[in-house]
């Protein structure tokens, strides 16, 4: 599913492989303009080969953006806005989950890594790229994953106890509370963000689904491990519901999913909300922990 974008300024956070690259260059493809923001250089410049391998033409620029460390993201905030172009499109797609890693992370900002990483980071890289995301009235895609509909928010920067899927899941369900509320938002205030969520499936071949498929028998993701070694879509399949998200003309707030068995592969499609993204009040409350986050470390 695609839209023209022809002309179009996109920003793909997390582009540099996998889901978040074939998002870049499905959007390269249709003749955007795509800023890539990654933390290593070297893997911003061979994401950019590989897309000019399908692409000649494509009209690309790597950025420096670490969203473990708020620092980093203001730095790139200030210099697009200095720059003044209007983002048109933008997609909120890196992550990390450590499974195999038993040791809690915290960042430079205080915060266990993939609260951070999944959540934290968009929510302050949006608040600096504001601007620009109204100017463009820009369609903005939230990347969630499977585990966003199992995720807890009692325990989020995983001080009580930690497991990295616990860590990974209570991310990605506050992002997409967050998400909600953002959708929310601009249409009540009149900002003219088009917000719409998304999550990819499985794709066996990116670093996430190989972390999980790796698990020993028995593990906290032993059951999901033997899932994903026989189902998933590949990366650029992946991204389709990403790019739907996108170029959806329906009301904002929408969900766009793999239409496949339990949401893992197959065409896109659009879906209810997970449950766990459905409760208003803890989507304001996601909003508002962000902001205090943000505001008090950033």
């Amino acid at each position: 599913m695609t839209g023209d974008w022809g002309g179009r300024r996109a920003l793909v956070t997390g582009a540099s492989s996998g889901v978040g690259l074939e998002i870049a260059r499905a959007l390269a493809a249709e003749g955007a303009h795509v800023v890539l923001p990654v933390r290593n250089r070297d893997r911003g410049d061979a994401a950019v080969r590989s897309i000019r391998e399908s692409v000649p033409d494509a009209s690309l620029e790597v950025r420096a953006l670490d969203l473990a460390d708020l620092a980093s993201v203001s730095a790139l905030g200030e210099a697009l806005r200095a720059e003044g172009a209007p983002l048109d499109l933008y997609v909120m797609n890196a992550g990390i989950i450590l499974l195999g890693d038993r040791e809690r992370h915290v960042t430079v900002d205080g915060h266990e890594l993939h609260l951070q990483t999944n959540f934290l980071g968009h929510a302050a890289l949006t608040r600096e790229l504001m601007p620009l995301l109204k100017a463009g009235r820009a369609r903005v895609a939230v990347q969630l994953s499977l585990a966003a509909a199992r995720g807890r928010l009692d325990d989020l920067e995983s001080e009580r106890r930690y497991s990295a899927w616990r860590a990974y899941a209570g991310s990605k369900r506050a992002f997409g509370l967050w998400g909600v509320e953002l959708a929310r938002r601009s249409a009540s205030e009149g900002w003219g963000l088009n917000v719409n969520l998304c999550h990819p499936g499985v794709a066996p071949d990116t670093g996430i689904a190989a972390g999980v498929r790796q698990q020993p028998k028995g593990a906290e993701s032993g059951g999901r491990a033997r899932l994903a070694r026989r189902i998933g879509n590949t990366p650029a399949q992946a991204a389709q519901p990403a790019l739907m998200a996108l170029a959806s003309d329906a009301a904002p707030g929408r969900f766009y999913v793999p239409g496949g068995r339990f949401g893992m592969s197959g065409a896109p499609r659009e879906r209810a909300l997970f449950t766990a993204l459905q409760d208003e009040s803890e989507a304001r409350r996601m909003w508002e922990f962000a902001e205090g986050a943000v505001v008090r470390t950033g």
